[in-house]
């Protein structure tokens, strides 16, 4: 009897094949999905686990395996990149006289690039600020004092840090760190939503101005009678 021909079926080396995220890509793609949810809908409460997953492209329970809540995903999603974006700021203005003596004109140039930072990075987090610190009022007030009003502290502490090392006085730092920030912040919102703003021209001239002050002292004339 004649055997009969078996074909063998050979799959090619170079077939394409579908690569499986490692956990740590796929809790990155996972919370990338949550920051745009969030911030699309603009509210911690409305947006759903599953809004999400739907933004992830995955199943609500792929989610739970790396994260235990939806409060989990939004503080590592939304609140810690804030964080971190604070403490590159203080980072920056502790060495601010690494570059050579502190003397007045030294001092503005420091003041600028300081706006400069500040500036780019609250423009660049804004729409993650405004959901903060804008939305449920419970985690707006627990961001604020435990991270936003901390790091305006450790920002007067740096600059404390560095008057000391030149022996120079300031008063109110404190007062001044959150001053900067505000004003900081108000620049950026016009940068973000006005075509037509100068940034380098807004930083030159809030930097002179925080450094002599925004209101000339006036002299009042006498009138001869």
């Amino acid at each position: 009897m004649a055997k009969r021909a078996t074909a063998t079926l050979r799959i090619p080396t170079d077939a394409p094949r579908t690569r499986r995220l490692t956990a740590e890509a796929r809790r990155k793609s996972i919370l990338e999905a949550a920051r745009h949810a969030f911030s699309q809908n603009g509210d911690m409460n409305g947006t759903t686990v599953k809004v999400i997953a739907q933004h992830a492209g995955i199943s609500e329970g792929v989610i739970y395996r790396h994260f235990e809540s939806k409060d989990q995903l939004f503080y590592e999603a939304v609140v810690e990149p804030l964080r971190d974006a604070v403490d590159d700021l203080v980072a920056f203005s502790s060495v601010i006289d690494r570059d050579g003596p502190l003397n007045r004109e030294r001092q503005l140039q420091t003041l600028a690039d300081l706006y400069q930072k500040l500036t780019s990075t609250l423009e660049e987090v804004l729409p993650l600020l405004g959901l903060v610190l804008f939305g449920d009022p419970k985690v707006a007030r627990r961001f604020y004092h435990e991270h936003f009003g901390v790091a305006m502290d450790r920002l007067a502490d740096a600059w404390r840090e560095v008057a000391d090392r030149h022996g120079l006085e300031f008063e109110l730092l404190d007062m001044s760190a959150r001053a900067v920030m505000g004003t900081a912040l108000i620049l950026a919102l016009e940068s973000h939503h006005s075509d037509r703003f100068d940034r380098d021209r807004a930083v030159a001239l809030v930097s002179e101005g925080t450094m002599t002050g925004y209101f000339p002292k006036s002299t009042r004339k006498n009138r001869r009678q």
